[in-house]
């Protein structure tokens, strides 16, 4: 990358620096004619020049110019106005100047702003680009949260500077010339003494403020590395509060915290000491021109018109001076900024273009064996982790990998999927050597998948395809504004140097280099989904998502029509019990009391519960019907139960229930609510106390926590206080509220809620996997199966894939990997601690849908349970870096006594 910004600027803006440069200079004239005219107006109609008889007239709009040896040459000769209408027609001109100026300035700030976006844009993709090209092991000695803070702020005043990077110079020059030639032109002391306060300015100001640019430059580090211990602290939150150093991670915080604000404090001294001598040189040239041109005029060696003009011209001159100045700094801001922003994305590792070189082909397969020669691998420190090993892997080769001691078929196995760079060797496919392969081919002849298991923020189909969107194969159909849109869209792309490609259009090719149709995809997901064993899971998501019945009128209408359906086959079992239904008219032991008060789903999340409790309509009907002191005591019974079992130090008993009715904050003081509260009524407490118990109660379930607070009587009261809430529910209300009815599809409420239309009972175990069995045989007579599925698939992951397990996810990262039907699939410990018997299903399941649906793939399999050799053909043994036994399994246990050892463990 250019190491100057300004050359950086120039190389990509040059054509739009020219046109703004232009208009800036065009800009001068009228500018510096808005200088002179207050002179004019002063001098001519206001004080009489040139008006001295009553019916004097003068020329407005004369044009002309005096030229050596001709004389004076007239191109117009003006128009000739009295006195009172050349003082409205100078001032109309002036009003003219007013808006001309502004507009020239309007144009040019809005066409120096769309320049700077577009290199800032240019920037940030060009750095996303060189991200994309680091190695994988890159990133094993920098922080993602740094690099993202880099991308995102760092280089974002890069954008602001590249619109004034040559314009403001020639803008604030411009005027700050302009105004001094004005003035010398006035007088030449007054002219004298404007110019060598602008040099004043010009050679104090910069020289003090370097050390404000060093500041800056410690606090740019301190924040950045701020960021990535922040990111390090949320991806390790399981860690902190697993081992209780939430204290330590405090101290370092406020360490660091203490750090930038010492730089910042300084920084601020510094700064208002440097706008402080700075305003005192702009404020002493007025006194000077008001006491020595004042002086002057009283001599009468300048006139008032000239003073005042002088004045005027100044009043404009600290602004750009000022700017100008505020423009240096930052230019070496920025400068330093861009430097070490290029300096962190600079690697002599970084992947050529090239390499990843749009492809929109079907690559042809790769040529038969990979060979492996005198291959050597080390980590990050220069530690040897394989050393001088050759291998030869056949075409069609089910081959695993284990090691005895140390980490060596891990590093073989990253240095086939190309995660890590040989440090000496080579590794050749057919001819070719494999690091020479470009990635629209080894990436999608070659299927990688490790123990990692990340997963981007989007659904569970969006990942599960990830690895099949190689190249834009077709863009989407728009028409209209959309199109208008996207035309414009493609336009700036390339303006700023970005890909033009459309995200929304076709990535997924089949077999060859047409589009893949979604009934394929579909095929392909749901066949790689039974070979990891997640279809049920898949299922299971679908049943837990909402999904809205307009666009999906068909899983609506299923879920309706199989409530009956189900509580019939569960009678047939003589199993009604595993659901309690919801009726109006009866209390549901397995809900809330929350959800027995208003016997519905609540329509726009906690704000919306919130607003309901919180209601005079819905305190005035719990207060009618007897049941707030009663709610009251079962809150207060509640805490002091939870005090009674847990202890008073709630907040790190493992023991503890979860307590959804804090929405998400921290655990109270059980113990001292519990305190506050004892012995006292509904009106002796005050509001925080009166909420915190209130939503205790709220959360209740009997079947769930059991402590005994519900009895007859409270649950009939419940049920008489919900038929008295419908019946005058108000307007506002009712919108808020989703009412259960047996006919029609609740939209707030699970697939699974709708069909079961009631609760599933917490008496019985195994409860939810029978009626979980019961849907999956309603959904396939229904012929709704599939759409469930579907509807799994659209299941949000959330960030890293954290919304699903983790045996979830690593059969998800095997699914991803084998649903490529490549020619090469390396495998690298994917299935980490799983169970041997389960381990060994997935094994099986994996090599026979590999052989089934690809020509021939070679498998490599890093094992961690050597009890799996035996579905292998070959075996390869490391040991310290060294291969030390390659053969079938018969002949490896025959002849090695290491693996006997280990597969006996």
């Amino acid at each position: 990358m250019e190491k100057s910004l300004p050359r950086y600027i120039w190389k990509h803006t040059w054509r739009q620096q020219v046109v703004i440069l232009v208009i800036v200079a065009l800009s001068m004239i009228p500018y510096f004619f808005s200088l002179d005219l207050p002179k004019q107006i002063i001098n001519g109609p206001i004080q009489g020049d040139g008006f001295a008889a009553p019916d004097a007239v003068q020329p407005f709009f004369e044009v002309g110019f005096d030229m050596p040896l001709v004389g004076r040459v007239e191109l117009y000769a003006g128009y000739p106005l009295n006195r009172l209408s050349m003082l409205m027609a100078l001032s109309l001109e002036f009003l003219a100047l007013v808006i001309i100026n502004n507009g020239f300035k309007y144009v040019i700030n809005t066409y120096k702003g769309r320049l700077g976006e577009r290199l800032l844009r240019r920037i940030r993709f060009q750095l996303i680009d060189r991200v994309l090209r680091f190695p994988p092991n890159y990133f094993k000695r920098t922080k993602s949260s740094e690099v993202a803070t880099m991308i995102k702020d760092e280089v974002e005043p890069l954008g602001g500077y590249a619109g004034d990077a040559f314009v403001a110079p020639a803008m604030l020059g411009g005027q700050i010339v302009a105004a001094l030639g004005f003035i010398l032109a006035q007088s030449l002391w007054l002219g004298m003494i404007a110019v060598f306060m602008a040099m004043l300015q010009l050679g104090i100001i910069p020289r003090m403020r370097r050390r404000l640019i060093r500041l800056g430059r410690e606090r740019q580090l301190t924040a950045r590395r701020l960021a990535g211990r922040v990111g390090e602290m949320v991806e390790g939150i399981s860690t902190i509060h697993a081992y209780d150093t939430s204290n330590y991670e405090r101290a370092d915080m406020a360490h660091r915290l203490g750090e930038i604000f010492a730089i910042r404090y300084d920084l601020y001294q510094w700064k208002f000491m440097v706008k402080f001598i700075n305003n005192f040189l702009a404020q002493v040239t007025p006194f000077l021109f008001y006491s020595i041109g004042g002086y002057l005029t009283l001599k009468g060696t300048l006139d008032v018109g000239q003073l005042v003009a002088v004045i005027n011209a100044y009043k404009d001159l600290p602004g750009p001076l000022k700017d100008l100045i505020d423009w240096d700094q930052g230019r070496q801001d920025v400068q330093v900024k861009f430097e070490q922003v290029v300096e962190q994305f600079q690697s002599d590792a970084i992947l050529p273009e090239e390499v990843q070189a749009v492809y929109e082909g079907h690559p042809p397969a790769l040529p038969g064996t990979i060979a492996i020669t005198n291959l050597a691998v080390h980590d990050d420190s220069g530690g040897r982790l394989v050393h001088d090993v050759s291998l030869e892997l056949g075409a069609g080769e089910v081959v695993a990998f284990l090691d005895v001691n140390g980490t060596a078929a891990v590093a073989v196995a990253e240095a086939l999927g190309r995660a890590v760079r040989p440090a000496a060797g080579r590794i050749s496919v057919g001819d070719t050597n494999l690091l020479d392969l470009p990635e629209s081919v080894s990436g999608r002849r070659i299927s990688y998948v490790s123990a990692e298991t990340y997963f981007f923020h989007g659904s569970l189909r969006d990942n599960l395809l990830y690895g099949l969107k190689h190249a834009p194969l077709r863009p989407f159909e728009r028409g209209g504004k959309a199109a208008t849109v996207r035309r414009w869209e493609i336009k700036e792309a390339r303006l700023a140097g970005n890909v033009d490609f459309d995200i929304h259009g076709e990535w997924i090719g089949g077999t060859s280099n047409a589009v893949a149709d979604r009934e394929t995809q579909n095929a392909w997901m749901l066949e790689a989904l039974d070979t990891v064993l997640l279809t049920d899971d898949v299922f299971d998501l679908g049943l837990r998502s909402v999904i809205d019945p307009q666009w999906n009128e068909k899983l609506a209408r299923f879920a309706v029509e199989a409530r009956q359906t189900l509580r019939d086959r569960l009678d047939e079992l003589k199993l009604p019990q595993l659901v309690e239904p919801f009726d109006f008219d009866s209390y549901n032991s397995e809900a809330t009391i929350a959800e027995n008060l208003l016997f519905g789903t609540v329509i726009g999340g906690d704000d919306a519960a919130r607003r309901i409790v919180s209601s005079g309509y819905f305190r005035s009907v719990l207060i009618e019907n007897g049941l707030s002191e009663q709610l009251f005591d079962a809150g207060r019974k509640i805490v002091s139960t939870m005090v009674e079992l847990f202890g008073e130090d709630q907040q790190s008993n493992s023991l503890m229930p979860e307590l959804p009715f804090m929405e998400g904050r921290e655990i109270p003081d059980l113990s001292r609510v519990s305190k506050e509260v004892e012995g006292k009524r509904l009106d002796q407490t005050n509001e925080e106390l009166r909420r915190i118990l209130f939503l205790t109660a709220f959360a209740y379930v009997e079947s769930r926590y059991r402590f005994g607070i519900l009895n007859d009587e409270i649950r009939a009261k419940i049920v008489k206080a919900r038929h008295a809430f419908y019946a005058n529910l108000p307007r506002e209300l009712q919108s808020l509220i989703a009412r259960f009815n047996r006919d029609e599809y609740q939209s707030s409420a699970t697939l699974l809620d709708n069909i079961v239309f009631g609760k599933i009972s917490r008496t019985y175990a195994d409860s939810h996997e029978r009626i979980k069995s019961q849907l999956v045989t309603l959904a396939k007579e229904h012929g709704a199966y599939p759409d469930v599925l579907e509807a799994g698939l659209s299941f949000d992951l959330g960030p890293g894939g954290k919304r699903l397990t983790m045996l979830q996810r690593q059969k998800l990262n095997v699914a991803r990997a084998v649903i490529r039907h490549a020619d090469y699939c390396i495998l690298n410990q994917p299935l980490p601690g799983l169970n041997p018997r389960l381990q060994a299903q997935l094994v099986q399941n994996v090599i026979s849908f590999l052989r089934k649906n690809t020509d021939g793939c070679t498998i490599v399999w890093v094992l961690s349970n050597p009890t799996l050799c035996s579905y292998f053909e070959r075996v390869v043994i490391f040991d310290n870096g060294d291969v030390i036994a390659n053969g079938s399994y018969e002949e490896i246990i025959d002849e090695d006594s290491v693996v006997k050892e280990l597969i006996a463990r």
